[in-house]
């Protein structure tokens, strides 16, 4: 049995689009690692120019993404933050809806759209790790259809770098 995912889910893709459309005016970054000097001496023993790459470098200003945050909220009927807190945000969603796929849908966006390529999942248990680990291999076609087999790795082991299991 294989199961059937639907791509055009008005909520699922206004999720996806909110998310997207916070970095509204970030360049698209086509290279596969960005390195830095800017963080010297922190890691000894290791190549400089290895150890310190920065995926996914933001170019936004805090006023640009506070402009963007506030154009969701608006889109979305709810009130504008007066300031960024901070660079972190969320997406609430109902039990059953579909939340996995969509920020799994969210990176390969962020990706296309961007040029991210790099992702941290948090998830409270090992279980649930495993869960997305599942589905991840459930939906690796689903996926490769509308992202025209666009890389993803999972690491499968208890951290990052280790053992990672390339889906798609």
């Amino acid at each position: 049995m294989k199961l059937h995912f639907e791509p055009d889910l008005d909520y699922q893709l206004a999720a996806i689009e909110a998310v997207c459309d916070l970095f509204r005016g970030q360049e698209a970054c086509r290279s596969e690692f960005t390195v830095s000097r800017s963080f010297g001496g922190i890691f000894q023993g290791q190549d400089e120019e290895q150890a310190l790459g920065i995926g996914n470098r933001l170019h936004l200003s805090d006023d640009a993404l506070l402009a963007n945050l506030r154009a969701i909220q608006l889109k979305n009927g709810l009130s504008p933050s007066e300031s960024l807190a901070s660079g972190d945000f969320t997406v609430e969603m109902e039990t059953g809806t579909g939340k996995t796929y969509v920020y799994l849908r969210t990176l390969f966006e962020l990706h296309q759209r961007y040029g991210f390529t790099k992702f941290i999942i948090v998830v409270p248990s090992v279980a649930i790790k495993e869960g997305v680990y599942k589905s991840l291999q459930i939906m690796a076609d689903h996926f490769r259809g509308i992202y025209a087999n666009t890389p993803f790795v999972y690491p499968r082991s208890g951290s990052c770098g280790q053992s990672p299991v390339a889906t798609s």
